[in-house]
Order: C-alpha cells, then structure tokens, then sequence
C-alpha cells in the first residue's frame, strides 16, 4: 500500500512540473524554431524550421538550476561530433514564449524497454547506453535514440500529441529522419500496466508493432 502511495505521489509530482517553450532565432535570413521540453529535472531544446520543413539539430540532459541560470548535463547532442558539447549553460530566457497544451495521461520520461512478438516479451536492458527516451509534457511528445557513453546519436521526432480512452495521436512537427513526415498523425492503442506504457499499432514506414515503454525515475 505505501509503494502504491509513493508511485501515486511520484507521478503526481512530475505531472504538475511539465513546462513547453517555443522561441525562434535567424539564420542565412531563415527563421528557426526552438522548443524546449522541460520537466522538473530535464531539459530538451530542437531546432527546426517549417518553410520548408527541416530538423537542425537536438539537444537534451539533467539541469539544475540557479535563479535564471540552468546548467545542462547533456545526455545527448546531435551535433556532438562537431562542437564536442557535453555541457551548456543557459541563461538567456527572455525571449521563451510558453506553449504548454494540458497535462495528459502518460506525461514523462520514458525507456524504451522491449516489444512485444506473439505473446512473448522481450525486454531489453534499459540501463545500457544506448537508450531510446521518449518525453511528453503538456501536449508535446519528442523520442531520441542515442548513446550516452559514445555520444552517438541514431535519430528523433516530435510533434504534439492526444492520449485519451485508450487512443494515443502523435502529430509530427519534425523528423530527422525524414522531413517528408512531417504534418501525418499517427494513431495506437495504449495501456498502463504499473510502470509500463504498452504502445500499439503501425510505424511510420507502415510496419506493425507493440512497443513497452518504462517510466524513467530519477
């Protein structure tokens, strides 16, 4: 009954604490957006553009955060393997327009932590460096895949996102990719099951799968 109450709290903590920002900047006289996925300890920031739709880059890590200034322990950095960041500090965040939706069902971080074939699970190890996260707050959802040992980096989406009576809708805003998905909604079954998020459907390539994510704890 108190782990039960605990889980209760936990997550009732991390869904008050989501926050999603969007600001843009210039580049070459093109106009580039830059959202911020937040919760109460991580921090993600992607760039993209949307005339014509492209990804730029990813960013993401645990924070701290010390009155204006947050200092950012990257986990992941598309662009590592050219400005070797691994740490950054922000400190200008005037220019932040807050866009949050509405706290939904499955709001978070999540491992990806096995699939399902047939009947059978097959879990993987999710305290391996090579991880698959997917965060949603506020009506925003974004995955990475990425390596936290190598700093390699395989891939993200995001976009918004709807999770009611059982149906989860992603909306894609940018893809790494493949820019040419941007715009389509996909739609899949889900379901709690204690710490596990099972994901049902078809991939963006068509492929069927079931997916397990995990809540990720501090």
């Amino acid at each position: 009954m108190k782990l039960i109450f605990f889980i209760s709290i936990l997550f009732s903590h991390y869904l008050l604490s989501g926050q999603v920002y969007s600001f843009t900047s210039q580049e070459n006289g093109q106009q580039i957006e830059h959202r911020v996925l937040m919760d109460k300890e991580y921090f993600v920031e992607t760039q993209f553009t949307s005339n014509p739709t492209q990804f730029i880059k990813t960013l993401g890590g645990f924070y701290q955060k010390k009155g204006n200034e947050l200092k950012v322990a990257l986990e992941f950095n598309s662009n590592f393997f050219k400005d070797s960041l691994k740490n950054i500090v922000i400190n200008n965040q005037d220019k932040w327009q807050k866009i949050s939706k509405i706290t939904l069902p499955l709001q978070g971080k999540w491992l990806m932590a096995g699939r399902v074939k047939g009947e059978q699970e097959q879990r993987r190890d999710t305290n391996r460096p090579r991880k698959t996260m997917k965060i949603l707050v506020d009506g925003y959802f974004q995955w990475i895949a990425f390596n936290t040992k190598s700093f390699s980096f395989q891939g993200t989406g995001g976009g918004g996102y709807t999770a009611v009576d059982g149906t989860y809708t992603e909306t894609i805003d940018y893809f790494s990719r493949d820019n040419s998905k941007v715009g389509i909604s996909l739609g899949f079954e889900y379901a709690k099951k204690g710490m596990d998020w099972h994901h049902k459907g078809f991939s963006s390539k068509g492929d069927p799968l079931h997916e397990i994510w995990t809540y990720r704890t501090p």
